[in-house]
């Protein structure tokens, strides 16, 4: 198994702002896809649409301020049954974020890809806190065209 990794630093936020930004329709639409959909309780399933497919996670586990957890349902075959796990403390001025996707059975060249493509939505995120408007699908930094 292999798993994708990062870590950022969101400056003048707290845990509970960048929470939001990640449990809640109009924070994910904000940084990460502008078509996002379903239901962001334990249980539910979030649908994030982007120009060249999408994902559908379901919402596993939720410690406000502090944890978000996701299990892929639906989307290509390297992600389904895969987990993107978010972890957020403060440290300073900034909250920490420690982002996870875990379980990819094989570190492909699609997961390089994803890598990439995560940081610049992580970075969306960053931005989006910091400056009130993120990047998000389709407005997103093009790093290849993936098929």
């Amino acid at each position: 198994m292999a798993d994708i990794l990062h870590r950022i630093g969101v400056e003048g936020s707290t845990p509970q702002a960048v929470y939001e930004a990640i449990t809640t329709m109009d924070g994910l639409s904000g940084w990460w896809a502008e078509k996002t959909t379903g239901s962001t309780e334990v249980g539910g399933v979030v649908e994030f649409r982007f120009r060249p497919g999408g994902f559908d996670m379901q919402v596993v586990e939720l410690e406000p301020g502090s944890h978000v957890r996701w299990l892929v349902v639906d989307g290509p075959a390297e992600w389904v049954g895969t987990h993107v796990d978010w972890r957020l403390r403060q440290d300073g001025d900034f909250t920490i974020v420690l982002f996870r996707h875990e379980g990819w059975r094989e570190p492909v060249e699609f997961m390089s890809h994803c890598s990439t493509k995560w940081a610049t939505y992580l970075l969306s995120l960053k931005q989006l806190l910091e400056t009130g408007t993120g990047a998000p699908d389709p407005r997103d930094l093009q790093i290849s065209d993936w098929h």
